[in-house]
């Protein structure tokens, strides 16, 4: 048996709400490491939004995502993968408590997501139970598991103290994947680990990086080119490949399940925020936090509602 991870993120770009990274592990006989994960679970799974019957869609959550269907296949692909895992969370704190728990203390901080708990998850439980219970038949029949998903949620105010601190929000980023692999290493380095993670900007070689982080391993350079960067890792007994790949988000299962987790945290948060200053002023429109139209927000807010305080730290990016 082998462990496969995937690491995706969600909302570098934006200029309000949260950064968020995600992984998601499985174990898997060695044969299927290669193989198209899609094809083998076509059962329960498919990489396409057309012709589901049913099955969960899994996919680049920029796929995923429709502006007119709004969050459906996000959350029912996530909240069955997590009913998988026995973990059925009702509300937005119950969530964030399973996949990133360390941000909660730090939202009690934003008017617009405190109580976390009172923000209820409004799903079609009856239907995700069916879609998970198919799910777990299949991965049994192929001798497959979920074993972890977890996720690393950069709000606001701390991403903006991070990229502070290190004046570049790429490494900001690295370093919540480096977490994210740190953790699998930890827990799965005594397996056949491989982690798949989407190439990170435009960088194509990580052996420098990667040595900071795990100073103490032997590291093999396996493979360097345009597309695909390859690297061994071996500590006390423990053992990795990591793997930085164009397109990752696309051609591996893992990597794509861990961009939709990413996709979903991010649009309820975004909500939460949109929730919040809407009860200020009803004709308020909602924002998805990208540049151009997160700037018009922040006009609309000085407009609409110019006698309400807020710190600017805790809703703009720095950068």
């Amino acid at each position: 048996m082998a462990v496969l991870a995937g690491i995706d993120e969600a909302g570098f770009g934006p200029i309000l709400g949260p950064l968020v990274v995600s992984s998601t592990v499985f174990s898997l006989p060695q044969n299927l490491l290669k193989a198209d994960l899609w094809q083998i679970l076509r059962k329960s799974i498919s990489g396409r939004r057309a012709h589901l019957a049913g099955r969960l869609l899994v996919a680049d959550s920029k796929k995923a995502y429709h502006r007119k269907e709004g969050i459906k296949h996000l959350q029912r692909t996530v909240l069955s993968f997590l009913e998988y895992l026995g973990e059925k969370p009702a509300t937005l704190a119950e969530l964030l408590s399973l996949l990133c728990p360390d941000c909660l203390e730090r939202l009690e901080t934003y008017p617009w997501h405190k109580e976390p708990e009172k923000y209820h998850i409004s799903a079609d439980r009856a239907d995700i139970a069916i879609a998970s219970n198919v799910l777990k038949n299949d991965l049994a029949a192929k001798d497959v598991k979920l074993l972890e998903i977890r996720s690393c949620c950069m709000d606001v105010a701390y991403y903006n103290k991070m990229v502070r601190n290190v004046n570049n929000k790429a490494n900001v980023l690295f370093t919540a994947v480096s977490k994210l692999i740190s953790d699998a290493f930890r827990s799965f380095g005594d397996d056949d680990l491989q982690i798949v993670v989407d190439r990170q900007g435009g960088r194509s070689r990580y052996r420098s990086v990667l040595q900071r982080m795990f100073p103490e391993a032997d590291l093999a350079i396996l493979e360097e080119t345009d597309c695909h960067s390859s690297y061994q890792l071996q500590e006390g007994g423990r053992k990795m490949r990591l793997h930085f790949v164009v397109g990752a988000d696309d051609r591996f299962l893992p990597v794509s399940l861990a961009s939709m987790v990413c996709k979903y945290i991010r649009e309820l948060m975004i909500d939460s925020m949109n929730r919040y200053f809407i009860g200020f002023c009803a004709g308020l429109k909602p924002t998805a936090g990208y540049w151009k139209d997160g700037l018009r927000f922040i006009e609309d807010l000085k407009t609409h509602i110019p006698h309400l305080q807020f710190d600017s730290d805790l809703l703009c990016r720095c950068r």
